[in-house]
């Protein structure tokens, strides 16, 4: 399979010529560059466009454990879907770059363009082309993504000043906690499968379904992600659903643009702490974070309990890791 019917294979048939119009696409994927229009507001006023990249890499972002397939192309779209949102905008084209090693085949990339259309499908993202390469060992995926905002109206990290108020539009930790408990389940799947080994293939049965998990084939085939069932086995779905699939708060982020009351906003997908201190740098002033009024989830809680026993820490200070 070349090039060519690889993209056609993975993208042909996902979006209709009429829904891609209806989003300003003039010319899609399948030729050099695509061709889009700048739409006009509803209310009439000028946009302007908002630009992200953002860059997803294999064990660095995501591992064999960690990420299903689809999953992969869910998040590399929903983290551009969430940039744009933090500057107020309605994200509308994106262009997607894969780079793709020898273990990953035709059919492991479709499932992960299914993931990243599945995103698109859900926020109004028009795929419009992209680029594939090979890579030397490891998956490599990075998304352009073109949205708009009313012109002047963008959200800014420079805006905050004396007397704003901090807050942030839900719980967070969520997605810190699926990953601490993926990469658990993880560690705890490799040592039954070295214990399994040095048993000549006999298998122990575990003492519960959340004490051990068994990927559901080899690291590398795209099979090998922790199953959603053992997570909801242990409790922890909704933890890794929310790291595995983010949701981008889109329309907070427009309400918020659209009633001019917020100063300034941030993506927080590194960190409250860390982008709490851009927001400060950009706009030079100091920001008090109060620890006892962040709002935490149930599910967190939960897990923060269960996790620190044997750990060594408290939950509360789990929680808050």
């Amino acid at each position: 399979m070349d090039e060519f019917a690889r993209i056609r294979h993975w993208t042909a048939g996902r979006q209709s010529a009429e829904w891609l119009r209806s989003r300003g696409v003039v010319l899609g994927i399948g030729d050099d560059a695509a061709v889009v229009e700048t739409p006009a507001a509803e209310d009439g006023t000028a946009l302007q466009w908002v630009m992200a990249v953002d860059t997803m890499v294999e064990t660095v972002h995501f591992n064999a454990v960690t990420m299903a397939d689809e999953d992969i192309g869910y998040k590399a779209l929903a983290a551009n879907v969430s940039d744009i949102a933090a500057m107020g905008g309605e994200p509308r084209h994106a262009l997607v770059s894969v780079s793709v090693p020898a273990s990953f085949g035709p059919e492991r990339v479709r499932r992960l363009y299914d993931g990243l259309y599945a995103c698109a499908e859900r926020y109004g993202v028009a795929v419009i082309g992209g680029d594939t390469t090979s890579s030397p060992a490891h998956l490599v995926v990075a998304v352009t993504l073109a949205g708009t905002v009313q012109a002047g109206r963008e959200l800014r990290r420079s805006g905050a000043r004396p007397g704003d108020a901090v807050f942030v539009t839900g719980p967070v930790g969520l997605s810190a906690a699926g990953l601490h408990w993926l990469s658990a389940a993880g560690e705890r799947a490799n040592a039954a499968g070295a214990d399994d080994r040095r048993n000549d293939g006999a298998r122990t049965a575990p003492e519960s379904s959340a004490a051990v998990v068994r990927p559901s084939a080899k690291a590398g085939d795209g099979g090998s992600a922790v199953p959603i069932s053992a997570a909801e086995a242990a409790g922890t779905a909704v933890l890794v659903r929310v790291h595995r699939r983010p949701e981008p708060s889109v329309h907070a982020a427009r309400l918020l643009a659209g009633q001019g009351g917020c100063t300034s906003l941030n993506d927080v997908s590194d960190g409250l702490a860390s982008e709490a201190w851009e927001i400060a740098e950009a706009s030079g002033a100091a920001i008090v974070l109060r620890e006892e009024l962040l709002p935490k989830a149930g599910s967190l809680a939960s897990y923060a309990v269960s996790a620190s026993v044997g750990s060594g820490k408290d939950a509360a200070s789990l929680a808050l890791e």
